[in-house]
């Protein structure tokens, strides 16, 4: 068995089609669908039911999806370690973080972190949309994740992990006073997340809590909160933009809360890793976050 093989799995089993997943396998689709019959043939059950034209995997299929993000989690997992008893590599430090936390709070997270003591191994960052950070530390390639969060609206991270508070911040819905002057509320147009956004994750979770009412016709929609950001900065709807993002913007009057939206959405930044044992690094600096937790918070 490959463990390429559990990856293109993986990646198809989230993209639900095979020629969306070669294209991010990076192989042709004959290709893809080979390496996944290999699988089948390995296993020795079908996976993937091909009887309809509608994506959909067989009952079997289901069953090894969790066992397979498992199965990849713990070949890296075993990797590294094996990497680290034997010297083969440098220590590494392998983080997933959001679009906008990357940008907004990671850099200086991590010069807090490091007042007093530099760290001494690599620090490796990969930013995406919430769904595909999820599968990073969910399959075993990162070794922490950082995020908002709340309550209403969990993370897949489940049983075999565990989380810390680091920071605090505002879910806001913004727009330019230009475009509130112009229309009445109710037809104010919408800057949506889609459905990889963890901050869209919220926002669905609190409207479906009956937490405000967002009837309004929608005219965009990204994963990126950095994007939404820049289409209410130039004027074209209404965004729920985190407080940390558009804080400058909102004391200089070039956006404004629209305050019949309702209330702000408070959410929390945390920093996710597994319960299992990782490399010393790892540990090292888990233990810092758990020793300075309190005073990061304060300074975040």
């Amino acid at each position: 068995m490959n463990s390429i093989w559990l990856q293109d799995f993986l990646v198809l089993s989230e993209v639900r089609g095979f020629s969306r997943a070669a294209e991010q396998r990076f192989v042709t689709q004959p290709s893809f669908s080979r390496r996944i019959q290999a699988l089948e043939d390995w296993i020795g059950v079908t996976l993937v039911d091909r009887s309809t034209h509608t994506f959909k995997l067989t009952p079997a299929g289901e069953a090894f999806l969790p066992l397979a993000r498992d199965l990849l989690r713990q070949l890296n997992h075993a990797r590294v370690h094996v990497q680290e008893v034997g010297s083969i590599s440098e220590q590494k430090l392998r983080f997933a973080a959001t679009h906008v936390l990357s940008l907004t709070f990671f850099p200086q997270w991590l010069r807090l972190l490091e007042a007093e003591e530099p760290l001494t191994a690599t620090v490796e960052l990969i930013a995406d949309h919430m769904v595909a950070c999820e599968n990073l530390m969910l399959e075993g390639r990162a070794q922490f994740l950082i995020c908002h969060h709340h309550v209403n609206a969990p993370v897949r991270l489940q049983d075999d992990f565990r989380s810390l508070v680091i920071g605090r911040d505002v879910l806001v819905p913004v727009a330019t006073p230009a475009l509130i002057g112009k229309h009445a509320v109710q037809d104010l147009p919408l800057l949506t997340f889609t459905q990889e956004s963890g901050m869209g994750r919220i926002l669905a979770n609190r409207q479906r809590d009956g937490y405000f009412e967002r009837n309004n016709p929608t005219i965009f929609s990204s994963h990126l909160s950095s994007v939404l950001t820049a289409m209410a900065r130039s004027g074209r709807g209404v965004s729920w933009s985190p407080n940390s993002q558009v804080s400058d913007d909102l004391a200089s009057g070039r956006l404004e809360r629209v305050a019949a939206f309702g209330d702000l959405v408070d959410i929390e930044i945390r920093i996710w890793r597994p319960k299992s044992r990782q490399s010393g690094a790892a540990e090292a600096l888990w233990s810092r976050v758990k020793a300075y937790s309190g005073r990061l918070l304060q300074a975040t």
